[in-house]
């Protein structure tokens, strides 16, 4: 009896079955940059954190967390969440609250006493930190995790820097950040309160330090000519904020009037109307639209009862008297004087035209080059001209906010790390961004974005409470779990269920799949249907 041809052929050659030889292109798995991490200053997996967190796992999602930045509990209250802007879920519906998880993660943090992880071994080297605010605390926790003995100098009373000084209590609670600081302390980083450096060059030499991160604020106030009587009360917005934090409060009086445009000028003007100013007024010379502070900060205010006299200019102060001019934007933007002018009663005028830092310390070092009121850095390694002596946060060119001071530190101490070592940081080239083209948007589930509660407007404008409360659990694990984990594999097992050749192989919980290429047809189904998009068909090799 004449066996059937499939029988009679070699079952250990190609034609046994073994669909692969048929293909043009074969599936790959990548793994891509997510949006949210690619867009984070601060340099955060916040993919990764948010894979821990949604499977409850907050300690873990906590520690990994904390592996790039040491302050969650802060930076969910202050940080600005550009990242949400970038969120492949915003096209679906509405961006994932990661802000409003990484906040969670920090506050629970707080509450069970998680701690920062261990240093090093110790290295033998010292490092000198200038400043205990964001990019200096942050880049003092990097190099002690990295074995390095680390002393920040400070030349205020408290740690905290612009975030203490700059930041009102009711958008960041002074425990929360005092526990955040405390814990970098505990590491082993010795802070040395009311130690103002007057020369980095002196400083350096006398206390033997291998190495500096230069991390002064932003603490002097800008001016602006304005021709006043001796009568006038005028402030600075930095002198105001700054003396909040002791106890004698400003006196600003019943009509506060604040010029200026960033967010500085809405911090002053809210913090004017907790203080009981009746009126509370910003004048700015541009129209919202071309206004630097936030929107929602602008929004907050408003519904707080500050008024914004747009596309003004202060004139003339004298008594209680302001001379206010009207203007108008040009064809670039730009304001334009109209002659019209008008007056406006005011027991207070405070300038919230920008701050300056003070560069005095760094008079008779070589190499540096300083420009504009900064000082230049390589971008890449945040060293200056001279070597062993690095910058961050508002000392350098960049947009001044505290994940960004947070995001310098840490780099700068990583690049610290290789200089004392004598072995250049090579940086890993970082995947192509997961584009929303390449996700299977209609796999997830309708989930509206939870929104945090806020306190109610009697309440946010009579006392200095904080403004934006947290999250619960539940509604951080179901934040957390709208995340589309872009252009990662997460094991859906999708690709193993459509798969017509059986070629997926489940490697096991955490370890993701493999194709077997002796059978895949390269169909593309599994590509086709990866809901993260995280399988890529490439032309076969002939």
């Amino acid at each position: 009896m004449q066996k059937p041809f499939a029988i009679t052929l070699d079952p250990g050659s190609s034609l046994a079955n073994k669909t692969g030889t048929w293909r043009t292109e074969r599936p790959v798995y990548v793994d891509r940059l997510p949006p949210c991490n690619a867009q984070c200053p601060a340099g955060e997996d916040i993919q990764g954190w948010l894979f821990h967190a949604e499977s409850g796992n907050y300690l873990e999602a906590w520690q990994h967390l904390v592996r790039d930045n040491p302050f969650p509990a802060i930076m969910g209250r202050v940080c600005y969440h550009s990242c949400e802007g970038a969120c492949n879920r915003g096209k679906i519906d509405a961006a994932v609250g990661i802000n409003s998880v990484e906040r969670f993660l920090g506050d629970e943090a707080l509450k069970q006493g998680w701690q920062l992880p261990a240093a090093a071994a110790d290295s033998g080297k010292h490092v000198l930190v200038v400043g205990a605010g964001p990019s200096g605390m942050s880049a003092a926790y990097q190099l002690r995790r990295l074995g390095h003995r680390v002393t920040v100098k400070e030349a205020g009373p408290l740690m905290g820097g612009m975030m203490r000084f700059g930041i009102p209590k009711y958008r960041l609670p002074r425990e929360v950040l005092e526990a955040e600081m405390q814990r970098i302390v505990a590491m082993g980083v010795t802070v040395e309160l009311g130690a103002r450096v007057e020369n980095i060059a002196t400083t350096m030499k006398d206390g033997k330090f291998d190495a500096a991160f230069l991390a002064v604020g932003a603490h002097i106030a800008k001016r602006a000519y304005i021709p006043a009587k001796d009568s006038s009360h005028i402030l600075d917005a930095v002198s105001v904020l700054r003396s909040m934090e002791g106890e004698d409060q400003p006196m600003l009086g019943r009509r506060v009037v604040v010029y200026g445009g960033g967010n500085t000028a809405i911090d002053v003007a809210r913090t004017a109307k907790r203080l009981g100013a009746t009126e509370a007024i910003i004048v700015y010379r541009r129209n919202r639209e071309k206004m630097p502070a936030h929107d929602f900060e602008v929004e907050e205010a408003l519904q707080e009862g500050v008024m914004v006299k747009w596309l003004s200019t202060i004139k003339q102060a004298e008594g209680g008297v302001l001379t206010v001019e009207k203007m108008v934007l040009d064809d670039k933007g730009n304001p334009q004087p109209t002659g019209e002018l008008e007056t406006l009663e005011a027991d207070s005028l405070v300038l919230a035209l920008g701050q300056d830092v003070d560069l005095s310390l760094l008079q008779g070092v070589d190499g540096l080059v300083m420009q504009d009121g900064v000082v230049q850095v390589d971008p890449a390694t945040m060293m200056t001209g001279h070597a062993g002596l690095f910058a961050g946060g508002d000392m350098v060119p960049a947009e001044r906010n505290v994940t960004i001071a947070v995001g310098h530190g840490k780099k700068a101490a990583r690049h610290i790390d290789a200089w004392l070592r004598g072995q250049p940081l090579a940086n890993a080239p970082k995947h192509a961004v997961a584009s929303f083209e390449r996700i299977n948007s209609w796999y997830y589930s309708d989930a509206p974005k939870t929104v945090r509660p806020q306190l109610e407007i009697a309440r946010r404008t009579s006392s200095f409470d904080e403004v934006q409360g947290g999250l619960a659990e539940s509604n951080a694990l179901f934040e957390a779990r709208r995340c589309l984990s872009c252009g990662n594999c997460f094991e859906c097992d999708n690709c193993y269920g459509v798969c017509p050749d059986n070629a997926v192989i489940k490697l096991g919980p955490g370890k993701r799949f493999q194709f077997n290429y002796d059978y895949c047809k390269g169909c593309g189904i599994c590509a086709a249907e990866c809901p993260c998009g995280a399988i890529e068909m490439v032309a076969e090799e002939s």
